[in-house]
């Protein structure tokens, strides 16, 4: 696995799971393609935010393979 917190890790296309703003607290993670990438700077103590292809935006936790 990936380090999720930095952006060169994370491609559009890649296969993530993320934790949703309103799921940060019990972390439920939701999993999907990236469509956009959000976060501008090269990482990000929480995560890099992305659009997945369903529309969900959240910072990724996890990066599959």
């Amino acid at each position: 696995m990936n380090n999720a917190n930095l952006r060169k890790n994370i491609t559009v296309g890649s296969n993530v799971r993320i934790v949703e703003k309103q799921n940060q607290k019990t972390n439920q993670l939701t999993s999907g393609i990236v469509r956009r990438i959000l976060t501008n700077s090269s990482e990000h103590p929480h995560g890099i935010k992305v659009v997945l292809n369903n529309g969900k935006i959240g910072r990724v936790k996890e990066i599959i393979s």
